[in-house]
This record gives C-alpha cells, structure tokens and sequence, in this order.
C-alpha cells in the first residue's frame, strides 16, 4: 500500500517506479520477497576489474528494482576484493538504502591457508562471516550460506555455526549451496530443530544442467524453502555468442575451469534449435533460458552476471514475456532430451 505522502523526497516518490517494474517471488514459506532476477558478484567486480564499471552495474541493477546482491568471501580475483569493492560502493551509494537491500555472502570454499580456510568448520565460518561483514562496511548480512558440503565436518557442526551466526545478529537468514538432496533434508531438519530460518538453497541449474529437477526440487517444496539458480546461461552456452561457433574472444576458446570447446560444440546443434524458438518468441536465447528457469514455482529468483548495464538490461527484459504454450515446452523438451 502506498500511502499519498505529498512531503516525500523526489527520491523516495522516485523508488516506487522501481518496485513496479520487477517482480517479487516469495523464498518458500517465509516472509521474504526477493526479485526474479538477483545479481551475482561472482565476475567483474574483483580488485582486477574496473570498479567504476561495477558501481554502474550497481545502480542499474537497483533501479531496475534488482535488490539483492550476491557474494561469498572468496570472490574476486584476488578472493575478497569483490566484497571490499562492494563495500566501497556500498559506503558511497547505498549506505542510506541498506533496509531495502537483501545481501548475502557464502563461505565453504577455499579462502586462506592452512587448515582453518575451507570447508565448514565452526570456526572457519565464524572468521568468514567476521571477515566479511568487515570488507563490505556492513553490521549484518541479509541471508549467510553454507557454500558447499564437508565431507569431513559433522553437518551439526556446520548448522549449529549458521544458527549462532544468526542469533548474534551477523545475519537475518541462512541458506545452503550445492548440497545434494539428502544432505539437503538433513540440514533443514536441523535447522528447523534450532528455530534457524532456513529459506534458500543456492544452485546451478540451466537448461543443460538439470540435477535439481530429479529430487532437489521436490525437497526443497516439502520444506518450504526456495531455490535460487545460478550459472542459468550454462558459462555463456545459452547465449547468441556461439549460434555460430566458437568466436576467438569467447571463454570456451580461452578454455576457461567451466567451459571448453568441446562442451560448446556437443551442445551446438541444441543452441542452434533453441535459438530459434527464442527467437520465434521474440526473445534472445539468454532470455528465453533465464524465463523458462522461472516457469518452476520453486525457482525464486535467478541469479545472474553482467559485465555492462546494457547486458543486465537485456537480461531484464526476460520478465516481459515468462509465458510458454505447450507446444513450445514440449519442443525445448525433446531438444534438451536428444
């Protein structure tokens, strides 16, 4: 409800345009909002990117209604420089708006040496989420994932630090990465025995990675927690860039960690077909890829990358058509299958 407060601020009246524009899904069946697409910091905004370029993506995302953020401790290159570079622009752009913001950070990975840098040790998640709040200029964090399982750590362990996390008020909420659904069920029944509000689960899923949709999915229905995707362009595949092939400048041709020439060309003739569907939709592939993740009521948000505004942008434009007739599900069904 908007109340007609002729005495706000042009800013103020200004924001409302900004939560119009975008649409707001609940993270299972707790009380938070989040926006259908979500901005990740995973890329382009580490110590080695140009910080004026990141502050840009920032304020578009935020006044295209994007209000959640996403890091973990050891994004950059180097690790940690996209948080402190978040909270330099944080400090100068964003501090007075920090109520309508939803923050997360994540540590489980690799993060400093020796044997109390990694994985999902009570202490090292205590330090990361310290370290963190540290580089971002920040007293508290929206929501603090656990970033992957530990085999080695009993899972207790690992969720009795995110409740204690969250009771000293370093976090509202906490999630979970990466987990298989077992380890899935196992965490929530935990959780759910700490009183730990426990609302998002944090994994890759695309159209040509589909693991959640054989058991993550239905799991995390059955305990009223959402599932935010990341990686939706499969490392750039679903994208106009390889309709093609493999153009020199790409990151399949660099071969990258995620993405190589070889997945590219056996994915190549399903590019081909999907792209013309997208484009029969009026829509870009990387757009038709990010609607049809979020034609799953699961799906609360997709996470993305940008390396521009103009890239977000277009992302963004995937909200304005997220409907598919039957025909069309079938179709990229049989594709995806072959």
């Amino acid at each position: 409800m908007h109340i007609n407060d002729k005495t706000k601020s042009e800013e103020e009246k200004s924001g409302h345009g900004r939560y119009d524009s975008m649409t707001y899904n609940r993270c299972g069946k707790s009380g938070v909002l989040l926006p259908a697409i979500s901005l990740g910091l995973w890329h382009n905004f580490g110590s080695v990117d140009n910080i004026d370029n990141a502050r840009d993506i920032l304020k578009c995302a935020f006044d295209l209604g994007i209000v959640h953020f996403d890091l973990a401790n050891n994004y950059g290159p180097p690790y940690g420089s996209a948080e402190k570079n978040f909270g330099k622009i944080f400090k100068k752009d964003f501090k007075s708006l920090r109520d309508e913001l939803f923050i997360a950070s994540k540590a489980g990975y690799d993060m400093w040496p020796g044997p109390y840098g990694n994985y999902g040790s009570r202490k090292y998640l205590t330090a990361s989420i310290d370290q963190s709040l540290k580089r971002m200029k920040l007293d508290y964090v929206d929501i603090f994932y656990h970033h992957r399982p530990d085999p080695n750590t009993a899972l207790e362990e690992t969720m009795v630090a995110l409740s204690d996390i969250v009771r000293k008020g370093k976090a509202l909420y906490v999630g979970i990465s990466n987990y298989q659904p077992k380890e899935t069920t196992e965490a929530a029944s935990i959780l759910q025995e700490l009183k730990v509000p426990f609302i998002l689960h944090q994994a890759r899923y695309s159209m040509f990675d589909r693991w959640v949709e054989n058991e993550l999915l239905d799991t995390l229905h059955k305990n009223g927690v959402g599932c935010i995707a990341f990686s939706p362009l499969a490392q750039g595949m679903l994208t106009d860039k390889y309709l093609n092939g493999i153009p020199d400048d790409s990151r399949a041709a660099k071969n990258f960690t995620y993405l190589d020439k070889q997945q590219v060309s056996i994915n190549l003739e399903k590019i081909q077909k999907l792209a013309t569907i997208a484009n029969q939709r009026d829509q870009k592939l990387s757009q038709m890829a990010i609607a049809w993740l979020l034609k799953r009521s699961e799906v609360t948000s997709v996470l993305i990358g940008a390396s521009s505004p103009k890239q977000l942008k277009e992302n963004v434009a995937s909200l304005n058509n997220l409907d598919f007739s039957k025909d069309e599900l079938t179709l990229i069904r049989k594709i995806l299958e072959n």
